[in-house]
């Protein structure tokens, strides 16, 4: 019987890069076991042993960094300088990880009420299976692998098929560093065999970034096996730009939270919430910025955006530009899907964007931007908050009290960025709340997902 295989492809020019053969089930099957017999090695290491290993990782990371972001350019057609800002990233979540990982995991003791001692430890749990999607090839596995091995914990990675390549790199990152044979290991594997991963009994929890239709289903299967999940599951983040903000500020943030990645981040800017005093003034400087990005081959220096990763995904953003255009919107410029070779995609800036249209209710991935006008800063907050999402979002204001107030108290996301736009920050916490997922990873957060706080009771004699 013929096996069953992939291929990558070259999304800037449409062609097949290599091509991987899935694992049969009993590969699948074994690679889990192989795991958990290196857990159960790894989990009687120090947390100062398995930090000195992280931060090596990311010793590795950067000096593999040339050859990551090369690789990950080729796969999914990112911009270079993007690919190495993505592992620099990486490198400070090992760096953070292994300065701050033994003391976040550390006992802790309390007095008892009887006088006895209480101890909490928090113990690994054993294989944690990650699911993966391909925009950030390497962030994405970093994320949770580096703070799951920290915990003492073993590592599946399930990454998507499109970047296949930069998986496997990272695997030999990880070997070379030091880290024990078997205890990250990808597999590649079809949505069946994943199904069968979730439920194999050495598998203790699981992790996963994608759509929250995606979210959904493997929330279910992991729930039906009483097994803990984190999602991250998107979103689209509203920037409101309030009527004291600081309207060149406004406009630089947007467009790079806009267009970073080719637009295709989940934390990105994707609704423009602008208050109707300085609509008029936000929308001529955004749309003269954005209609002059050139789009063209990610290695190439003069290239403002590359390619969409993948054709459906470009096919799939079209048609939401259509359909909001055929509810009502405008475009004020891009919106037409080019020809020739490669998936890329104008930027793109829709208006009159409302209720019932795709650029106003669901994530637009890739370089398009709505423009939405507020009577106020009320009506702004209204807006931004009028949504089934809440991963992250933005605030232009002088004001800084007031905007920190109004991220406190008001807005409903996971993280808010004032007066700019951001990514991830190794110390401080990322997720979403609403259909954005639940869990939240970084900051030592993410190394007590997947973790056993255990209670160790000692009465008094």
């Amino acid at each position: 019987m013929k096996e069953k295989t992939l291929k990558t492809i070259n999304p800037a020019t449409g062609k097949d890069l290599k091509e991987y053969n899935y694992f049969t089930d009993q590969e699948a099957k074994d690679a889990v076991e192989e795991c958990h017999n290196a857990f159960l090695k790894w989990r009687e290491k120090s947390a100062e042993q398995r930090a000195e290993i992280i931060q090596n990782i990311g010793k590795k990371l950067t000096e593999n960094k040339d050859k990551l972001a090369k690789l990950m350019t080729s796969e999914m057609g990112k911009l270079l300088e993007h690919g190495e800002q993505e592992v620099d990233l990486c490198a400070g979540i090992c760096d953070w990880t292994a300065a701050n990982g033994p003391e976040n995991l550390k006992d802790e003791e309390r007095e008892l009420p009887d006088g006895g001692r209480g101890i909490i430890t928090y113990s690994p749990l054993g294989v944690i299976y990650g699911i993966q999607p391909w925009n950030f090839p390497s962030y994405q596995v970093i994320r949770y692998a580096i703070a799951n091995l920290m915990a003492g914990n073993g590592v599946l990675l399930k990454h998507a098929e499109s970047v296949t390549g930069s998986a496997f790199l990272l695997e030999e990152i990880f070997n070379e560093a030091g880290l024990p044979k078997n205890l990250f290991k990808v597999l590649v594997i079809d949505h069946d065999q994943s199904d069968d991963i979730i439920s194999h009994k050495l598998v203790r929890g699981v992790t996963l970034t994608g759509s929250p239709t995606a979210g959904k289903i493997v929330a279910k299967k992991a729930a039906a096996e009483l097994k803990k999940t984190v999602m991250e599951l998107g979103s689209n983040d509203a920037y409101m730009v309030l009527e004291d903000a600081d309207l060149e500020t406004a406009v630089e943030w947007s467009l790079k939270g806009r267009i970073y990645n080719n637009g295709e981040t989940c934390v990105a800017a994707k609704r423009f919430i602008v208050v109707e005093k300085l609509y008029d003034k936000f929308k001529e400087a955004f749309v003269e910025k954005m209609k002059n990005f050139k789009a063209g081959d990610p290695t190439n220096e003069d290239s403002d955006l590359g390619p969409m990763a993948r054709k459906d995904l470009r096919d799939d953003l079209h048609e939401q530009v259509e359909n909001s255009v055929k509810n009502g919107a405008s475009v004020l410029c891009g919106g037409k899907k080019p020809e020739g070779d490669g998936y890329f995609y104008p930027a793109t800036v829709l208006a009159n964007v409302k209720p019932g249209q795709p650029a106003y209710d669901d994530e637009l991935f890739g370089p398009v931007a709505s423009l939405i006008k507020a009577k106020d800063d009320d009506d702004a907050m209204r807006i931004a908050n009028d949504s089934r999402f809440g991963l992250g979002g933005g605030i232009f204001s002088k004001d800084e009290e007031k905007a920190v107030e109004l991220a406190s108290k008001y807005f409903d996301t996971g993280m808010v960025f004032i007066n700019s736009f951001g990514l991830a920050q190794p110390n401080m916490p990322f997720g979403g709340v609403k259909n954005s997922g639940y869990g939240r990873e970084h900051g030592g957060f993410g190394m007590k997902e997947f973790v056993n706080a255990k209670a160790i009771n000692i009465l008094k004699g």
